[in-house]
């Protein structure tokens, strides 16, 4: 026996069986009738586990949406051009727990924390976008401006997209669409 062989779910199995364990239960139960307990024994796997994947329940919802933030991020701080980096943003993105939770928010009971995970990850991505277009010695508000346009067009996407039901519209369309109305002509 191989005895660097490793043992339990893969990484990624297991990660993708607690988010939809997670879901079933805020779907059946609602957010906050559901415990981390709840959701790894409904998974089958360990407290310790979803520890290693999540920090909280909140962050079922929105963990692909912050790994497409961290690359957006990471993008911006090496350069590439603003639109293009929110555009990279869309590709690739599958309906995931967070388009689940838009579209189901009253009946798991998530208005609320859904409004203000928002809020935080808008006003992030806001600022992120500012600092890359703020020029040296620009003490203007023009780069603020810019960036809250733009990352509110980015969250308006990504509601709309997931609302529009799971293959129905495109999310790098959505944005498109929705930067375009916020960029100079």
């Amino acid at each position: 026996m191989d005895s660097g062989a490793r043992v339990g779910r893969p990484k990624a199995s297991s990660r993708e069986t607690l988010a939809e364990a997670a879901c079933e239960l805020f779907l059946e139960q609602g957010f906050a009738a559901t415990s981390i307990v709840d959701i790894t024994r409904r998974a089958g796997v360990s407290r310790s586990s979803f520890f290693n994947y999540f920090a909280s329940k909140s962050d079922i919802l929105w963990s692909g949406f912050d790994e497409r933030l961290d690359v957006v991020a990471r993008s911006l701080s090496d350069g590439v051009e603003v639109d293009a980096a929110l555009r990279s943003f869309a590709e690739a993105f599958a309906p995931d727990s967070l388009a689940l939770g838009i579209v189901n928010a009253a009946i798991m009971g998530i208005e609320s924390d859904l409004e203000s995970e928002r809020a935080r990850r808008q006003l992030r991505l806001s600022g992120l976008i500012a600092d890359r277009l703020r020029a040296p010695a620009d003490d203007s508000a023009a780069a603020d401006i810019d960036g809250a346009a733009r990352a509110a067009a980015i969250f308006s996407a990504v509601w709309r997209w997931a609302g529009s039901g799971p293959g129905t519209s495109s999310l790098p369309d959505e944005v498109t669409a929705a930067l375009a109305l916020v960029l100079p002509r």
